[in-house]
């Protein structure tokens, strides 16, 4: 880049360059990755048109714009990730949250009183994303979320701090349901497991494989941590709790089949806003 480099100017070449390098949705990574640099908001880019670039933030920007190519997912170039309406720091350490996980939060959201103090556990928590917007939307619930990765834990920590609820979100490392008290009972338990066949991780777009595998690795059929989650729960789960999955759009007939193979009451499949079957339910029978 080279003479006067407005901010039209580098939408315009940063856009095309994408377009040619077939990134995905290439004016709104470009939108982006141009706002993060220049410390604005996309729409700010649109009245500023006409400012050119200082030397420093084009040297910045060229930077993202390489390691995009490379395949450096968007949302770790900028570090968040916007997620029922609140930022979540993102890196390298966890998945990036997705926009149909939010329709999970919304199913828990519906089983959590609004008004009386509730217990939810978040199996494979990530990022925190789950387990924080529950106890950001319902302030008398306490959540417990368990990840295996200590990378993951310790983000979790520290975005349940920088979104205020770090007093009533509890992070614990460890497998599943290991870190959890043998009495540890919960209203709901939800899991956005690891369900991607082993065999199909090396066909995933380059931006997804740089996310931690232990986050995606299903095992072979896909189903090992599902199988678990949905095992342990019933150890866990208050009677007429429920338990909540985030699952692949191809596993829903094998879900449901193990929902009730486990015992649960109401077992059912839930399909997303592109009409997938993305979500799992099952209720633990009344004692």
């Amino acid at each position: 880049m080279s003479d006067v480099w407005t901010i039209r100017r580098v939408l315009t070449w940063t856009t095309q360059h994408f377009e040619k390098r077939q990134v995905d949705a290439p004016r709104l990574t470009t939108e982006i990755l141009l706002a993060h640099v220049l410390k604005t908001g996309r729409v700010r880019l649109y009245v500023d048109l006409d400012r050119p670039l200082a030397k420093e933030e084009l040297t910045a920007f060229r930077a993202l714009i390489e390691r995009r190519l490379a395949g450096e997912p968007t949302n770790y170039l900028t570090g968040t990730k916007e997620f029922y309406n609140r930022p979540f720091k993102v890196d390298a350490r966890v998945l990036i949250p997705r926009p149909e996980t939010e329709l999970l939060v919304e199913a828990i959201l519906h089983a959590v009183p609004k008004d009386a103090p509730s217990k939810v556990l978040d199996v494979c928590t990530g990022s925190g994303c789950i387990a924080i917007s529950v106890a950001a939307e319902r302030p008398q619930a306490t959540v417990f979320a368990t990840d295996l990765s200590p990378d993951a834990c310790a983000l979790a920590k520290e975005n349940a701090q920088a979104l205020g609820v770090a007093d009533r979100v509890l992070v614990l490392e460890g497998d599943l349901f290991g870190p959890l008290s043998p009495d540890a009972r919960f209203q709901v338990v939800v899991s956005n497991p690891p369900y991607i066949d082993s065999g199909d991780i090396a066909g995933l777009s380059a931006e997804v494989r740089r996310e931690p595998r232990l986050a995606l690795d299903g095992g072979p059929d896909g189903l090992t941590a599902l199988r678990r989650v949905i095992q342990g729960a019933r150890r866990v789960l208050e009677p007429g709790g429920l338990l909540a999955l985030e699952m692949g759009e191809t596993q829903g007939s094998a879900v449901l089949e193990l929902l009730r193979a486990a015992g649960y009451a109401d077992a059912r499949v839930e399909k997303d806003l592109e009409r997938r079957e993305r979500m799992a339910f099952g209720t633990q029978p009344a004692a």
